[in-house]
């Protein structure tokens, strides 16, 4: 599995903790984390499988992250 990106802390930011947070305060955060680009998705939705190094991905529900990963 590819590692995340190498922007300005991403690297060491938790995915995990994003989980749990609005999806607004998830792309507020994860831009001051360094992730380059952000997005937000339907838990169920049907996306490629391609990496992307500096994004983001968050399955909202209800306007809150259920699911947080890298690429």
């Amino acid at each position: 599995m590819a590692s995340q990106p190498t922007g300005a802390g991403s690297s060491r930011d938790d995915t995990d903790s994003y989980l749990g947070l609005s999806a607004e305060a998830a792309g507020e955060r994860a831009r001051t984390q360094g992730w380059s680009t952000v997005r937000s998705l339907p838990p169920d939705a049907i996306i490629t499988m391609e990496f992307l190094e500096g994004r983001l991905n968050f399955a909202v529900r209800d306007d809150v992250v259920v699911r947080c990963w890298a690429g």
